[in-house]
């Protein structure tokens, strides 16, 4: 990560700036689209970054603009709340705002009720049966069910 002694505002800023959206998510459950968690997913690997460097990232993969991304990530910042933006002489760095826990948890639990009806165990079951799990994928479930009825007893 890149962190320079002139940012310690933003350090501080962003520290805020999570607490605060820690509780507004909570009650407001930000659901990111596709092309959002993309970005997120970057910035939660090495953060801050620049546009351009995300933008090289994304382009990896697909071909998408680079006011595209931009304005993506404008918006993610002003309008959304899910991004942090300093600047440092003429660089705008980036940082993602939204704990990737809580987002992974907060679309698992969308995908489980929307698709599964708000089972768990259907989901469990259907990713099971999907294809055939390995002697030692096995073995780590055994042991996972094991673990959970000795919390519950």
């Amino acid at each position: 990560m890149l962190y320079y002694d002139s940012c310690r505002m933003f350090v501080i800023k962003y520290d805020y700036c999570r607490t605060l959206n820690y509780k507004l998510s909570m009650s407001i459950k930000i659901q990111p689209t596709e092309a959002e968690l993309e970005i997120l997913q970057i910035l939660w690997a090495d953060q801050p970054m620049t546009v351009k460097a995300i933008h090289e990232k994304i382009c990896q993969t697909k071909d998408v603009g680079y006011t595209t991304v931009l304005k993506q990530m404008q918006r993610m910042e002003a309008e959304k709340g899910m991004l942090s933006r300093y600047k440092e002489g003429k660089v705008h760095y980036y940082s993602a705002i939204l704990n990737k826990s809580e987002v992974q948890t907060s679309s698992l639990n969308k995908f489980i009720d929307a698709v599964f009806n708000g089972s768990t165990s259907e989901l469990v079951m259907h990713a099971l049966g999907n294809k055939p799990s390995t002697k030692e994928e096995l073995e780590e479930l055994e042991k996972w069910l094991k673990e959970q009825r000795e919390k519950g007893a």
